[in-house]
């Protein structure tokens, strides 16, 4: 009889010691599995199971070397040129621009796209202000032996495709983008017409004689910057150079609008210093710089 209890005791005994022995196992491996996850990173536990999960598709973003318009003072007299037009195979000089009361000179190219971003309204800007007395011309840069797609032929196939009203000149020896001090596509530089000042005794005639803004700038022109036995009856170009008739008064941005930032183009800073230009107004040294693709130098050659 005692050795039948003992035997039922026994087995009772090992029956209730099988559940705990397989926790123990179990919060063992639970707890192996947490160590090495946490040293490894590695969860053993779902090797084999893992789900076939597809991740979110990314929203396509525009990546490109992004340059800012930097280093040229308000003020600066645009250097001559002589750059071929490959549309129409003219050459084009500044001396071309003289009689114009601004000039707006771009440098941009086909295949950057800060400027295809921007291609379909500066034409209808440039249009616009062309209308009201605006010089424009565009110039390409770019080395084609890195991108052949900014060649002269592609300029030409270019320039007829969009209907440029303005001349879209090749810099094929890059000096132009290096007097200009231009380092990005897009890069605006706007230039206003000095006043031609011709000396004697009395203030000169300008343009509109009937103005009296004009007589009043033209006075203070003349008093301010010009006295003493040298001052003879001769064509002055104020101030100081006559030989290139324009000066620099904004070298901004197009607008706030960038490929992928969802802020509509409105061409607004641009616009609202060639307004200000063409109807005499000073235009605020306040400027956000152009953004845009470096322009792309010869190999070896660099800014």
């Amino acid at each position: 009889m005692a050795a039948t209890v003992q035997s039922v005791a026994s087995t009772a005994g090992g029956a209730r010691s099988l559940p705990f022995q397989r926790t123990l196992a179990i919060t063992s491996t639970k707890f192996l599995s947490r160590w090495v996850s946490s040293k490894m990173d590695f969860n053993f536990l779902q090797l084999g199971c893992r789900k076939n999960t597809t991740l979110p598709a990314r929203k396509l973003l525009i990546r490109a070397a992004r340059t800012e318009s930097q280093g040229v003072f308000l003020g600066f007299r645009p250097p001559n040129f002589e750059l071929p037009e490959p549309l129409t195979g003219k050459t084009w000089k500044l001396d071309d621009f003289e009689s114009y009361p601004a000039l707006l000179v771009m440098f941009i190219c086909n295949h950057c796209p800060f400027v295809i971003h921007l291609k379909k309204d500066i034409v209808k800007l440039t249009n616009f202000y062309m209308k009201k007395g605006l010089a424009v011309i565009a110039i390409s840069s770019n080395s084609v032996a890195t991108h052949p797609q900014d060649g002269p032929d592609f300029m030409a196939e270019e320039a007829k495709l969009r209907n440029y009203s303005f001349p879209y000149l090749y810099d094929e020896s890059q000096e132009v983008a290096r007097d200009f001090g231009a380092v990005c596509t897009p890069e605006f530089f706007l230039f206003k017409k000095l006043i031609n000042l011709c000396l004697g005794l009395s203030p000169p005639m300008l343009m509109d004689h009937n103005s009296h803004m004009y007589w009043r700038f033209a006075r203070s022109m003349w008093r301010g910057h010009l006295r003493g036995p040298e001052v003879e009856s001769r064509n002055y170009t104020s101030p100081l150079d006559g030989r290139r008739p324009f000066e620099l008064v904004y070298h901004g941005q197009f607008d706030d609008s960038r490929p992928s930032n969802n802020v509509p183009i409105t061409g607004r800073d641009l616009s609202l210093a060639i307004d200000c230009v063409l109807t005499g107004q000073p235009v605020s040294s306040i400027q956000k710089p152009s953004i845009g693709c470096s322009i792309k130098w010869h190999p070896g050659a660099g800014m």
